[in-house]
């Protein structure tokens, strides 16, 4: 029992020392692995995907993705600068590039490598559904979404091996192993995942406001996805993501919010 008293308070331990702060809602997120060792992996794996896929350049629709995206970056080093984080984009390295793909997605790696495939801009619809895509994958490297990620992953095989250890008898070992599996996921992972989906849609509300884009778009954007989907999904608590409806509400809600921080830029009129 002592010894199984110290590993606790020592994860407890480890857990508080292995914190790092999201700069936008000012909580403490896990941070077991370092940006030091993540940026690098990414950058790795961006340059290896590149090589593997067609990435267009010259067209207008790259050149709007490069200029829309750093039009992104930039506002978001302003809000962050003005709310004592000077300096937190040190580290990143920014780019942005269009592969020609039907599939509809975009997506940003930790450290700011972003990729647009070019079967979602007939669903951006232009400029500002762009800057709406792009506000949000930007949202998930600056709030440091992959890291923490990484991290629930260690608590839940850490979790996974602490059961199996402590649980002697072979038959409730396998209950246990089976009920975890499924139980962690829905009630923990899922969940968090989510969590983040809701947090890069407000942030990205906002600083794509900031770089002068209309963030009542966002909503609009995602009814276009609704009805590209045709409104096959799973039930959202099986979701990684919230549900077309749930979004659609939230960006609706939030878009005042993200005009009003706007303001405070001196931005009052969006493209």
């Amino acid at each position: 029992m002592n010894y199984r008293k110290s590993i606790v308070a020592l994860g407890t331990v480890l857990l508080f020392l292995s914190c790092a702060t999201n700069p936008f809602t000012g909580k403490k997120t896990m941070a077991f692995v370092s940006n030091d060792q993540l940026f690098p992996s990414s950058f790795s794996q961006y340059d290896q995907f590149l090589t593997e896929n067609k990435v267009v350049t010259g067209t207008a629709d790259a050149e709007m993705i490069k200029r829309v995206g750093q039009r992104i970056a930039v506002a978001a080093e302003r809000w962050l600068n003005a709310n004592g984080y000077e300096g937190y984009l040190k580290d990143y390295q920014w780019e942005y590039n269009l592969v020609n793909d039907e599939t509809v997605n975009a997506w940003c790696m930790p450290g700011g490598k972003i990729v647009f495939y070019t079967g979602i801009l007939p669903i951006a619809d232009g400029e500002t559904g762009v800057a709406a895509i792009m506000g949000h994958e930007v949202s998930h490297a600056l709030a440091n979404h992959g890291q923490q990620r990484m991290s629930a992953a260690y608590i839940q095989q850490g979790l996974a091996v602490a059961g199996n250890f402590a649980i002697k008898d072979e038959q409730t070992r396998n209950i246990f192993n089976q009920s975890y599996g499924v139980g962690s996921n829905v009630l923990g992972m899922l969940p968090f995942s989510r969590s983040h989906e809701t947090q890069a849609d407000e942030i990205g509300q906002m600083i794509m406001a900031i770089a002068g884009y209309n963030p009542d778009e966002c909503a609009e954007l995602w009814k276009r996805m609704q009805a590209q989907s045709g409104g096959q999904a799973p039930p959202e608590f099986l979701s990684t993501h919230p549900s077309n409806e749930t979004r659609i509400a939230n960006l609706t809600k939030n878009a005042a919010k993200a005009k009003a921080e706007a303001k405070k830029f001196g931005v009052t009129s969006f493209k």
